[in-house]
């Protein structure tokens, strides 16, 4: 039998989320703020402009999660990413998101832009992770949802972290 080792874990026991709007810090200061972590990801697949009315119920990391999964199931985002690598950057300006050559860039999303990250395991069983974003539009009237797909859920996990750093750099400048 396949599922014994998976132990009964269900999905959501792998979630790792950053919610922006926590004011927690970790208190650790980094002096090198402007370094900027790399990942190799590759792109799922957006669902952009969301009306604010929809956005609104797609507060928690499950509620994204669950989103997102229907949109799969209704052929809206694809299960599995194209075969092309990129390049995830992340700095304390936020997410920048290039070709592996990183002459084109596909996607920048601004830090103060970034709602909700959320990672957990795809569940299609070869042990890759999806990473999601929620951004908001500058007035933010609409939101988007972004899926890039990870290598592994420590890979989707150390994204968060890096980010999540990232947010408490600029909030601890900014008190300063």
């Amino acid at each position: 039998s396949v599922d014994s080792s998976l132990g009964g874990l269900s999905r959501s026991s792998t979630v790792a989320s950053l919610d922006t709007d926590s004011t927690k810090s970790s208190g650790q200061s980094n002096s090198n703020s402007d370094t900027c972590a790399e990942f190799r990801v590759k792109y799922v697949g957006a669902i952009e402009k969301l009306k604010y009315n929809e956005s609104k119920s797609l507060e928690g990391p499950l509620d994204l999660i669950n989103y997102i999964d229907v949109a799969q199931q209704d052929g809206k985002l694809p299960f599995v990413p194209g075969e092309e690598e990129f390049i995830m950057g992340v700095s304390k300006y936020g997410i920048k998101v290039s070709t592996s050559d990183q002459y084109d860039v596909l996607h920048r999303h601004a830090l103060y832009l970034i709602v909700r990250m959320v990672c957990y395991d795809d569940g299609l069983g070869a042990g890759k992770s999806l990473l999601a974003l929620k951004t908001t539009d500058a007035a933010s009237e609409e939101c988007s949802l972004w899926v890039y797909q990870c290598n592994s859920l420590e890979q989707a996990q150390a994204i968060c972290k890096v980010l999540s750093t990232a947010f408490d750099s600029v909030l601890m400048s900014e008190k300063s």
